[in-house]
Parts: structure tokens; C-alpha cells; sequence
């Protein structure tokens, strides 16, 4: 069998998301190595994410109430706790960001 002389090209666009899930299927990034340039990225990350350890028992509870409500349990934790400071008068006071 002959080897291609010309190596296949990454499209600039796919028609559909199925046509480039193919491509990455059947490839990998060094496949096209000559074709990628150096880009310059900087992010500026406004968010910043905590995490806290819940009861595994507080934790089930919530998620089957944010199930039920159809919104995540991250949602729903971060909505309660807002809903919690703003009742006892503190959020939006000495936040430390």
C-alpha cells in the first residue's frame, strides 16, 4: 500500500460536531504538530471556587432536593447560604476576596 506524500490537514471549520469528534478518533495532536502555532493567552479568572467537606448524609439531602428543583447541588448549596447570610445581616460585609 502507498503512503499519502500529502498529510490531511485540520479543517479551519467542521459541518458538524460528529465530523470533528471523527477526526479526533482517529488522530491525535501530533498528527498535525507542524500546523499549530504559539498563541498568547492570559485569563483573568473572576471567580474563585472553595470547597467544604459536608456530611455525607447532608450532602444526599441535598442533592435529591436539587435534583427535585432541577438545579445542581452547587447551585443550590451557594443559593442557601446567600439566602442564610442575607437573613443574619453579614453578606456583603468584611468578604474576603
Amino acid at each position: 500500500m502507498k503512503r499519502k506524500s500529502k498529510k490531511e490537514s485540520i479543517p479551519e471549520h467542521f459541518k458538524t460536531a460528529e465530523d470533528a469528534g471523527e477526526l479526533w478518533d482517529n488522530h491525535g495532536l501530533g498528527d498535525f504538530w507542524n500546523q499549530t502555532k504559539e498563541a498568547d493567552l492570559r485569563f483573568h479568572l473572576k471567580r474563585r471556587h472553595c470547597y467544604v467537606s459536608l456530611d455525607s448524609k447532608i450532602f444526599h439531602k441535598l442533592l435529591l432536593l436539587s435534583e427535585k428543583d432541577g438545579v445542581s447541588v452547587e447551585t443550590m448549596t451557594n443559593l442557601w447560604i446567600q439566602e442564610k447570610l442575607q437573613e443574619t445581616g453579614k453578606e456583603g460585609k468584611n468578604v474576603v476576596r
